[in-house]
């Protein structure tokens, strides 16, 4: 691999699970489309990488998630109707979304193992070997002042050599729920010497859990072409970067910000109401409604 600094301007979205912890709400829509108050999932991921300086945005899908690509696409029919019913704020708002970025949609291939690795070998023959790029998770959110992905970027230039992968410390009580870094001792940089997926509590090296973002190269598949599957017979990047910390440098940077995940149905409602309390058109409101509640 050539070791030159090219501008990380691509970022890959893994959108290709089934939902099944929200049917029959994702029977025929992708989870990622869900609504945090007036937005899909997906939105905020683009969005974010965006304001990190992306501009090319890769989407792993499967059969049955047109709608993704659909609202990330031109609208005539409701652009026209919102000119001639003068709703311009929404008209403007909606013809943004298609501009976003230069998306690009994969289909994960059926032979392939499932598992949250597996939408990167999808798109393996769309990374350069001279080149890094972010991966997200589909369901993991960061609210922060500086973006997510661009605390990670900033990271990635002072280590050009290295894997880097957001971080959040957890409760001990659901260290279960995720992969759980073991930093190595004596380094200044949180560089990991392990990490493990969803340990059982008892066994957990820490409760700095991985959240959602990482800044990978083609390195990658080095180590996943070779990568038998894990827990529940599926293909885990936690795996991946335990292998690759053998080989380099893997950092496990802190993000600021609040991180949540939308994974299941309590953590999504957590997440829109956190994300509904903070907008200035309603929040105020919706705070007084919670504060009426007999809780």
């Amino acid at each position: 691999m050539k070791n030159n600094m090219r501008k990380i301007k691509k970022a890959v979205i893994a959108a290709a699970g089934y939902g099944t912890r929200f049917l029959p709400a994702t029977k025929v829509q992708p989870k990622e489309m869900l609504p945090i108050v007036d937005k899909p999932i997906i939105q905020y991921l683009v969005e974010e990488a965006v304001a990190s300086g992306i501009e090319d945005i890769i989407i792993v899908t499967r059969a049955g998630n047109q709608a993704l690509e659909d609202h990330f696409d031109s609208s005539i029919e409701l652009e026209n109707y919102l000119q001639n019913q003068e709703k311009l704020d929404k008209l403007e708002e909606t013809r943004k979304i298609p501009n976003l970025a230069n998306f690009v949609y994969v289909r994960q291939k059926r032979n392939y193992p499932y598992g949250n690795a597996t939408p990167l070998l999808c798109v393996k023959n769309l990374i350069d070997d001279d080149e890094a790029f972010v991966y997200m998770f589909g369901d993991d959110l960061i609210k922060s002042k500086v973006p997510g992905v661009l605390q990670l970027i900033k990271v990635r230039e002072k280590n050009p050599a290295a894997f880097v992968s957001a971080f959040q410390e957890v409760p001990l009580s659901e260290v279960n729920r995720y992969g759980i870094a073991k930093l190595k001792s004596g380094t200044k940089d949180n560089e990991l010497e392990y990490i493990v997926e969803k340990p059982d509590i008892d066994k957990a090296p820490s409760n700095f859990a991985q959240d959602g973002r990482f800044i990978l190269d083609y390195r990658i598949y080095w180590i996943l072409e070779n990568l038998k599957t894990g827990i529940g017979n599926e293909l885990w990047l936690a795996d991946a970067l335990r292998e690759a910390a053998k080989q380099f440098k893997v950092l496990a940077h802190p993000v600021e910000g609040s991180w949540v995940t939308t994974g299941d149905p309590l953590r999504y409602m957590q997440a829109a109401v956190k994300y509904s309390l903070d907008r200035e058109d309603i929040g105020e409101e919706f705070r007084e409604y919670l504060r009426s509640l007999e809780l």
